[in-house]
């Protein structure tokens, strides 16, 4: 056996052994859900809340989860109750959550056209909890979110359908520093095999197909649509997959265009154990952000600024109007 698939089998391992099924208030149950884009059916898991009302007048915000490469649907057996914690600290309002299982697919819609994952996702699955949940209908109030592969689909989707979700939580996603497929380092890219790669890129890998499904390329070549969009990314120091890189890569992309976004590099992490559940509840918070905004411009803030921007006048530097959705940069 090849050590790439070993090595996706032991993170598999050590998901299903964090993922013991823990004791709930509100419940998980597991569907199938048939599309057109994925030859077969495509199981998947559903959290709901405790006291979840599915006639309730005001809809439950929907989070959408991607689990990891190696892994399935059955990790919500962990993340469901990492989810109820966050509801119950006050982190996040009480809110439903799906899970599909991808495989290791990248939740890519193949270049040979197999397999639409990302159809399944933007399409079947969204569909499916909109007619089957008690959540909202359009882009407020709609999340996703996933760790490492699941970190990478959750960025890529949220890019490139800024309209469809209200923001995304990114969790050390499984991307690469690079703007074009030439430029990946062996570094970034050591644990990946060329027949992966190509089964779902291509073969030989397309390299324009890759470059319009990368994040970094996506947001570098048009930031403008991302104003709006709620952008949470973080890494641990410690990758052993040295993910860290690609994600610094996407942040500084996104600092440089002045696009509004939190960025946290967790300090002695790793990219599996104990480090994963404080992290999730982090995600969260900025999730429950995006739901109820803080006051955090107040009476003080604005008088505070007031005086500095008559300072800045007084020396004849521009003073231009804050604006939260972008990075003030002068």
């Amino acid at each position: 056996m090849r050590g790439w698939v070993k090595l996706m089998l032991l993170l598999a391992g050590l998901m299903a052994m964090a993922g013991q099924a823990a004791a709930l208030d509100g419940k998980m149950y597991d569907v199938v859900i048939t599309s057109p884009n994925i030859p077969t059916p495509v199981p998947a898991t559903i959290y709901t809340p405790p006291g979840y009302d599915p006639k309730r007048a005001d809809p439950y915000p929907l989070l959408i989860q991607l689990h990891g490469g190696g892994g399935s649907n059955k990790a919500m057996a962990h993340m469901g109750p990492l989810l109820e914690q966050a509801i119950k600290e006050g982190r996040v309002p009480p809110m439903v959550s799906i899970m599909p299982s991808a495989g290791r697919s990248f939740y890519m819609d193949f270049r040979d056209g197999s397999q639409k994952w990302e159809q399944f996702v933007t399409k079947d699955l969204v569909a499916y909890s909109r007619q089957n949940l008690n959540v909202p209908k359009d882009r407020k109030g709609t999340f996703i979110t996933g760790i490492s592969m699941g970190g990478m689909g959750s960025l890529r989707m949220a890019f490139k359908h800024p309209e469809m979700f209200q923001a995304v939580a990114s969790q050390e996603p499984g991307i690469e520093p690079a703007l074009a497929w030439d430029d990946i380092q062996l570094r970034d890219r050591y644990w990946r095999s060329d027949a992966l790669m190509e089964q779902i890129y291509g073969k030989p890998v397309d390299k324009a197909y890759w470059a319009a499904n990368n994040p970094a390329t996506i947001a570098n070549k048009d930031p403008e649509r991302l104003v709006g969009l709620g952008i949470y990314l973080e890494a641990d120091d410690q990758d052993m997959f040295f993910l860290q890189h690609g994600t610094e890569f996407v942040h500084r992309i996104l600092f440089d265009h002045g696009i509004a976004h939190e960025y946290r590099l967790v300090r002695g992490a790793e990219h599996v154990g104990p480090s994963i559940d404080p992290r999730f509840l982090d995600a969260m918070t900025f999730i429950g952000r995006q739901i109820n905004p803080p006051h955090w411009v107040d009476d003080q803030v604005k008088k505070t600024r007031a005086m500095l921007d008559g300072q800045k006048k007084a020396i004849g530097y521009p003073v231009v109007p804050v604006d939260p959705e972008r990075i003030r940069m002068k």
